[in-house]
């Protein structure tokens, strides 16, 4: 199957290249995306996910590098020529009420994205707005309704439905569930997914949940500092992370046999995540890995493949620690 989305040493810097302070947001990312399938993007905060989000989606425009979608270098294009082609590529934001204009009813907030796009003009356009709500599972008397109205729940699908109505291939999901209840979670989870299903969307699901992204993830990516760090399916990940960060990650999600959970060892990493304006030399890890060597401090780690569709970044696994 061929990837509906390719990101190819996607860099992110905020100041000169080169020049001292410049913060490496991102560094080097490269991955893929196939159609109708989810991509987990995980990692602590400050670590680069939200950005590199961001700037697939030319919210920020990256510093070097490639994001081919559907074979378009999006980096490319130019505003008028990206706008085009935006429409089959959304974003959903963590902050539902805060991507909501507070001014503009529900109505007109769903169908803004159909009116700026030319979709559904004149009578069909309240009919097309009913039938997104619906698709949702909003009620259609919240089409009067205003932002302040609605739950953080509602208000989050009211930012599906803006991101499903000009119909996107691909929807970047920016911690869409972090902010939420955890029973409102699993309902909002549950929707992407029978909305993936049906319409064949394609999803970056970036989040610190490790839980949630195991539910909805094809493939995950483990990001640090600006660099993925480990690429893999999700049951390979789980069941043979290979990256010592990735194995700190995977030792702190709760397991729910008792007597598993109780002999478990725990990897706590020691320190504070390194400041990005001023990473470490060779692995950017290595100031908190327990199991680095001076090598690492010398050397940036290449990609190693462990399996099929298995790579992670890490100088050890050469020598099979």
């Amino acid at each position: 199957m061929s990837a509906l989305l390719e990101v190819e040493g996607l860099d992110v810097y905020y100041g000169p290249p080169g020049a001292a302070g410049t913060v490496k947001a991102v560094d080097g990312v490269s991955f893929s995306v196939e159609r109708g399938r989810t991509l987990g993007l995980v990692g602590e905060s400050g670590c680069g996910k939200s950005t590199t989000g961001y700037a697939i989606v030319q919210l920020v425009r990256p510093s070097a590098g490639r994001v081919l979608f559907d074979g378009t270098d999006l980096c490319s294009l130019n505003k008028w020529s990206l706008r085009r082609i935006r429409r089959k590529l959304q974003i959903i934001f963590q902050d539902s009420h805060a991507s909501l204009n507070p001014r503009m009813p529900i109505g007109d907030l769903v169908g803004e994205a159909l009116d700026i796009h030319g979709l559904f003009p004149g009578a069909a356009r309240a009919g097309r707005i009913r039938e997104l709500l619906d698709m949702v599972g909003l009620a259609g008397h919240l089409i009067a309704r205003y932002p302040h109205e609605l739950s953080g729940g509602q208000a989050q699908r009211v930012a599906i439905c803006r991101a499903l109505a000009v119909e996107p291939d691909l929807i970047v999901c920016d911690e869409p569930v972090s902010a939420l209840d955890v029973s409102i979670q699993a309902q909002i989870v549950n929707l992407l997914q029978d909305l993936q299903e049906r319409l064949g969307l394609a999803y970056i699901f970036i989040s610190h949940d490790l839980g949630v992204v195991r539910h909805v993830s094809d493939n995950i990516a483990v990001m640090y500092l600006g660099k993925i760090v480990e690429l893999a399916s999700k049951n390979e990940i789980y069941a043979a992370p290979a990256h010592p960060y990735t194995k700190s990650l995977m030792s702190a999600v709760p397991v729910p046999d008792p007597e598993i959970e109780a002999h478990r060892q725990r990897i706590i990493l020691k320190g504070d995540l390194p400041n990005p304006a001023d990473p470490p030399s060779g692995c950017r890890f290595r100031t908190r890995c327990p199991v680095a060597i001076a090598e690492c401090a010398a050397v940036d780690p290449p990609q190693y493949p462990l399996a099929p569709g298995h790579w992670a970044k890490c100088i050890r696994l050469a020598e099979g620690a």
